[in-house]
């Protein structure tokens, strides 16, 4: 294992134990511990930071440490999970090892045992990453909360399935739209449904401009996460913000092998897609990112019958039954395999013709 202090996240409903946990871990272990104590805030947790191990207890209200294993399994791929029980029976440790978990701990723990288990997890799970076959990481770029899930909810759903990281970086509260502290926690429940790391700003919304502080900061997230797929709007948009976001992408991406713009509910008649991401399987899971946004319920385009149709519409010009659209500015991931395992597809040149005669949307 490298020298990079462990970071483990414990999830313990029950505070003494919480602050005893952390206090080992921490002065004895030489570990970052953050504690939280119940399920939804670990799952909060997960989608915004990396963890080397979940040390979890099973006994909590709203959600057991099992069923957060199964959540954690999904969202968290590949980080191993330890389970805690009071409760030292065969039936606890049949279906903890039966759901996956990499450890059964039974309190109260020793503080060495604690140290030692959870240093040994630690060390497994960062050779399992080191191990894996890398994968694509893709940026997605929104210019107000819920702009990315609507414009690639399932294709970004796609790229998690094929192993890929998934970062989205929101550049306003959407104060406009929405009280913000509930935007923003409706922002981190929806990446929460696909594991997606959540970077969240507060760019004072419908004034976003390339040269106020927008270039730099999408450019400061680029150089910590080092996407090889961005996306974001396009410049064929009704909305200052989303075009102002398209523009300040083209400078702070210039570098990212490849940059592609989706549609938004603001897109102009001028949007031309190129390129159908066919997300057969991954349209129910974008719904359920777009319904973390309860404050937004109220928009046609938010609607279910809607969201699929337009799935549904966009698959004729690609492959499979439900696609979403994007205007291809460079594709260099499309040559890849694991460009296309996550779901890219260019559409044929049949179907770029049919859409040509046709006018696709207009």
């Amino acid at each position: 294992m490298t020298d990079e202090q462990v970071r483990v996240l414990v999830v313990e409903d029950d505070v003494d134990t919480a602050q005893f946990v952390r206090t080992v871990l921490e002065r004895r272990g030489g570990m970052a511990a953050t504690v939280v104590h119940d399920p939804m805030s670990a799952l909060a947790e997960v989608a915004v930071q990396t963890f080397d191990v979940v040390l979890t207890d099973i006994q909590m209200p709203g959600m057991s440490g099992l069923e957060l294993l199964g959540e954690l399994r999904s969202r968290a791929p590949g980080v191993p999970v330890a389970v805690m029980t009071a409760f030292a029976s065969v039936d606890y440790a049949v279906e903890a090892l039966r759901r996956d978990a990499d450890e059964f701990l039974v309190k109260p723990v020793g503080a060495a045992t604690l140290v030692e288990k959870i240093g040994a997890l630690a060390a497994e799970g960062r050779r399992r990453r080191e191990a894996a076959v890398p994968g694509e990481t893709v940026l997605a770029v929104g210019a107000h909360p819920d702009d990315v899930e609507i414009g690639v909810g399932a294709t970004l759903a796609s790229h998690r399935a094929a192993g890929d990281t998934v970062v989205v970086l929101t550049l306003s509260s959407g104060s406009v739209g929405g009280e913000v502290n509930a935007r923003r926690h409706e922002a981190l429940a929806a990446a929460a449904v696909i594991g997606a790391r959540l970077y969240l700003h507060d760019f004072e919304d419908t004034r976003l401009d390339p040269a106020g502080g927008l270039i730099r900061t999408i450019e400061e997230t680029i150089r910590e996460v080092a996407p090889t797929i961005v996306y974001t709007h396009s410049v064929h948009d009704r909305h200052q913000d989303h075009r102002a976001v398209h523009q300040a992408v083209q400078v702070a991406a210039r570098r990212v092998p490849s940059l592609l713009c989706f549609q938004s509910p603001s897109a102009t008649v001028e949007f031309r897609p190129d390129t159908f991401v066919p997300v057969d399987g991954f349209v129910e899971t974008k719904l359920q990112m777009l319904a973390a946004f309860e404050s937004q319920a109220h928009r046609d385009y938010m609607e279910p019958d809607l969201v699929r149709a337009t799935a549904r519409y966009w698959s004729r010009f690609g492959t499979g039954r439900f696609a979403e659209p994007l205007e291809t500015v460079r594709i260099a991931a499309l040559i890849s395999g694991t460009g296309r395992a996550a779901g890219l597809a260019a559409a044929d040149d049949g179907a770029r013709l049919r859409h040509d005669e046709t006018g696709g949307h207009r």
